[in-house]
């Protein structure tokens, strides 16, 4: 496409200004500019804007007089399930792994910014005894399931591990995977592909320059990931491979049960085409989101769409109404993967971020601003859940499942050392529940022994830390 008809579909949608410093640049620039501005569709990232703030204005009402919980025939909870009904829920999982029909999609798209550090969050080391990082963590949890499936059924043809990952972290997650040797996995099972990006906008609806031959661009959200799945042929891959079930989590989870066969035999009994993960929210005032219904179809709700009143109602036996907190934590058929990429993802909702975005003024001046000047726009994996048509939720002990790692230390919450704590506090509990009568300092069990607290034989009665146990 030539400069006059770009010109002319810039001036079109109003965003001319993107050629401002044309004359100034060299063929090289006006080559990146011209590709920068033909990655994206003119009609479709312009009319991005007027969606984000018009969702973004509706947000601020409450949804009170429109929501449901979760009904119970839909919802089912780790700690009253019966433990035959739970192994059951395990064999079924572990028998559609060993099939190879099981699939793990690792949102791996963020950087460790507010941990200080640039390289991949899935890279970062919280201080444990091993020294290992997020990601090996959760590949070696994959090689233990792998091991599992075959003990049980005598043979596995493994899971296929799908990192979804951003402009930002792409080739350093491949180089990190590949200079680890895979972790043990089998590297034909390890398949990396990059989200989408949107054009930042100021709050004129004017898409911002970075630098006078660059569009600012931000990742589209972990919501990218539907239009990512088909764009980029992970959809196709799936169906040769033959994956029927997928267990989609964030990367920032330590505790997270990759692939977790009791949730995948669970969805699969209950013939669900998409599932949640849910904790019990620890007090009303937490700020997670809530998985309910809205007009009787499941939605996540932000905490702040509901009023306090709404928040803090319980039911007969004290648990909050609105308990089941949103943590990320999902399971997606194929089937439903396609039906979302081929008819409902051009319907998902857009979300507003004010930001802080460096830009190039009209002057041909580069800013770093100190206060929010643009907004970064959106899409959330969650948002997909009402178009579900058969939805299942299962409520996970927090202690044993959920400590997100989003922070640095100082914020005492969500961070390396909560995360380290949390970690080998469930650890300990694995060790006494196995035989130990005392366990001091810090100690870690590997994946590779086991995943959720089993395998552990001969455990000396007394064990002193720091100390892995492989």
């Amino acid at each position: 496409m030539d400069e006059e008809t770009i010109r002319a579909q810039l001036n079109k949608y109003n965003q001319s200004h993107l050629l401002n410093f044309w004359n100034e640049l060299t063929e090289d620039q006006r080559a990146h500019l011209m590709d920068d501005i033909l990655e994206f569709n003119l009609s479709e990232v312009t009319s991005y804007f007027k969606r984000a703030t018009e969702s973004s204005e509706n947000n601020n009402k409450l949804l009170d007089d429109r929501i449901q919980p979760i009904e119970d025939e839909a919802i089912a909870s780790a700690s009253s399930c019966e433990s035959a009904l739970l192994k059951k829920y395990q064999d079924i999982g572990l028998r559609e792994i060993a099939a190879g029909r099981v699939g793990v999609l690792v949102l791996a798209g963020g950087q460790g910014t507010r941990l200080g550090v640039t390289s991949p969050k899935g890279m970062y080391d919280v201080g444990l005894p091993s020294h290992k990082s997020l990601f090996q963590l959760q590949a070696e949890k994959i090689k233990r399931l792998e091991s599992m499936a075959e003990e049980k059924y005598g043979k596995c043809q493994g899971i296929t591990l799908y990192l979804m990952t951003s402009e930002a972290t792409h080739e350093s997650t491949l180089e990190y995977f590949k200079e680890n040797n895979y972790f043990g996995l089998n590297k034909n099972n390890v398949k990396a592909f990059k989200q989408g990006m949107i054009p930042c906008f100021g709050f004129d609806g004017k898409i911002l320059l970075d630098e006078k031959h660059a569009l600012s661009k931000a990742p589209d959200g972990n919501g990218g990931l539907y239009r990512a799945l088909k764009v980029q042929g992970i959809l196709q891959d799936m169906a040769e491979r033959g994956i029927n079930s997928v267990h989609a989590h964030s990367v920032d989870n330590i505790l997270i049960k990759v692939a977790d066969p009791v949730f995948i035999g669970y969805c699969v009994d209950k013939e669900a085409d998409c599932g949640v993960k849910v904790v019990d929210k620890a007090d009303p005032s937490e700020a997670v989101g809530v998985v309910c219904q809205v007009d009787g179809k499941y939605q996540v709700v932000e905490y702040s769409e509901i009023s306090k009143k709404t928040s803090e109602l319980r039911r007969p036996n004290g648990k909050l109404v609105f308990n089941a907190g949103n943590i990320c934590n999902h399971y997606f058929t194929l089937d439903f993967f396609r039906n979302i990429a081929d008819y409902h993802e051009e319907e998902l909702p857009l979300h507003v971020a004010k930001k802080k975005i460096p830009y190039t003024d009209s002057n041909g001046v580069r800013h770093k601003p100190s206060s929010p000047n643009g907004i970064k726009i959106e899409k959330f994996i969650f948002d997909v859940i009402r178009f579900s048509k058969k939805f299942a939720a299962w409520e996970a002990p927090r202690e044993a499942e959920f400590s997100p790692l989003k922070n640095a230390d100082s914020a005492g919450q969500d961070c390396p050392s909560t995360a380290r704590r949390h970690l080998l506090a469930l650890h300990k509990t694995w060790l006494l529940n196995a035989g130990a009568k005392s366990v001091q300092g810090d100690v870690e069990i590997s994946p590779l022994l086991s995943y959720a607290g089993e395998n552990l034989k001969d455990i000396p009665e007394i064990i002193q830390g720091p100390k892995v146990f492989e």
